[in-house]
């Protein structure tokens, strides 16, 4: 397709009233703007973990099919959702909106009178206390609001929106299935298929901000389980058997010189997070399993990584006279944002929020596998401020004297401000009218 065909649609959209129908949007996102904060209160109260969202969907689905959608598509990888707008002008794009449902396993202390009270005691690994400190209560009430705005002016929606409700973002139990991949791989976006995607993540940055990077917005990801294996005996008779745990401590002090062994110009990290045992005080086990996570900014690194990382924990291992295998899961690509998508995407972004209010951001190694999505389909994923902050100098956030501070994803004290959700609901709209009428393509085909 040339740039004047490209051009073209755009210059319709405007001719057909563009202006006037963003004013529409953002009377009808505030129209529902109380709604979406219920919606999210009870998210917040009723958390469920990736690939047990079942009371999740179900509000999700009763929601979508209440709008009289053409479509409203079921159980995709597990709970996951999809519902499908058809517009009622000719148009070929189709845009998809993601939101992502699933909480963690994280005690919730943000101190709101919804704050959840959730324990999941048949969780693979628990039981554990579950709640909403990554903010994805958020996205799913902004997305089922945003759904209900463009259902109200669907005659004037050129092409198809996809409403993707996504489980399992977090990672599904590592026995089982789940996540945007395998929302890919079941057929969820087969027909139609989209010709971008878009997404927005909550994040302890100004209140009602939007930020955006060009290249990688966050890292690549993988899962990692060691087990290290060594021989049980009594603790009062070491010497008969072989202790795992030196060889645990070793590979644990080792992992902080990984990073000399790849370039320091590009971050990586590895982390472990738990460490498992089964025994007593005075045994001396059989195996010790350590899980942690490889992350790294950019995706080529991940080999090299895991290389040294598997050398390391082999041989500190064989050092002691034991055992390590180790297994790298669910790998999760960088979310890439394009120069060409992030020029076609400014405008609206500007539009909604203010052109002061657009900010670059740094890289982050955070992992979220919308990545499949935008790889796949080209797109945009962005962050939305959400917190009691302001940016100094150099551009990065701090708190605002007397409020509640920055808290960062996945901590307990995670909170996020209501009054920033009707700015998540806009984003969405805006981006899903601007794509179909040709306003956010970019210029060279992305």
């Amino acid at each position: 397709m040339t740039t004047a065909h490209r051009q073209r649609p755009e210059r319709q959209g405007v001719t057909l009233g563009g202006e006037a129908i963003h004013e529409e949007l953002d009377k009808r996102a505030a129209l529902v703007a109380d709604q979406v904060v219920a919606w999210r209160h009870h998210l917040h109260r009723y958390p469920e973990l990736s690939n047990r969202e079942v009371n999740t969907a179900r509000l999700v689905a009763d929601h979508l099919r209440s709008l009289g959608l053409d479509e409203v598509r079921t159980g995709i990888a597990g709970h996951g959702v999809v519902g499908v707008l058809r517009g009622g002008s000719a148009g070929e794009r189709v845009v998809a909106l993601r939101a992502d449902m699933d909480a963690l396993p994280v005690q919730d202390l943000c101190g709101v009178d919804f704050a959840s009270g959730v324990v999941d005691s048949d969780y693979p690994g628990g039981p554990f206390p579950v709640s909403h400190a990554c903010g994805h209560d958020c996205h799913t009430a902004a997305l089922l609001g945003a759904a209900t705005v463009l259902a109200g002016v669907r005659d004037r929606l050129p092409g198809t929106v996809l409403f993707v409700f996504q489980p399992a973002e977090e990672g599904p139990p590592v026995t089982e299935e789940g996540g945007a991949r395998a929302m890919v791989e079941a057929g969820a976006f087969a027909d139609p298929v989209p010709t971008m995607a878009f997404g927005l993540h909550v994040t302890p940055h100004p209140k009602g901000y939007v930020g955006y990077r060009i290249g990688n917005q966050y890292g690549a990801s993988a899962l990692v389980r060691i087990v290290v294996t060594g021989k049980q005996t009594h603790g009062s008779t070491p010497w008969e058997g072989i202790d795992p745990m030196p060889a645990v401590g070793a590979v644990l002090t080792g992992i902080g010189q990984l990073y000399r062994q790849v370039s320091a110009f590009d971050p990586v990290t590895v982390s472990i997070g738990h460490v498992e045992d089964v025994g007593r005080f005075n045994i001396v086990g059989q195996t010790v399993t350590l899980w942690g996570t490889v992350r790294c900014a950019v995706e080529s690194d991940m080999a090299r990584v895991e290389q040294r990382l598997t050398v390391l924990a082999e041989h500190s291992a064989a050092a002691f006279g034991a055992t390590a295998a180790v297994e790298y899961l669910q790998p999760v690509p960088p979310v890439h944002n394009s120069g060409p998508w992030v020029e076609a995407g400014l405008p609206t972004f500007r539009r909604v929020v203010g052109e002061e209010r657009v900010v670059e951001t740094g890289a982050t190694l955070g992992y979220d596998d919308v990545s499949e999505f935008v790889s796949r389909f080209g797109g945009l994923y962005v962050m939305l401020g959400v917190q009691d902050a302001t940016l100094d100098a150099s551009g990065r956030p701090v708190p605002v004297p007397g409020g509640r501070g920055l808290v960062t994803n996945h901590n307990p004290h995670f909170y996020a401000d209501d009054g920033t959700l009707v700015t998540a609901v806009r984003l969405h709209a805006h981006v899903a009218y601007d794509h179909l009428t040709g306003a956010l393509v970019p210029r060279d085909g992305g």
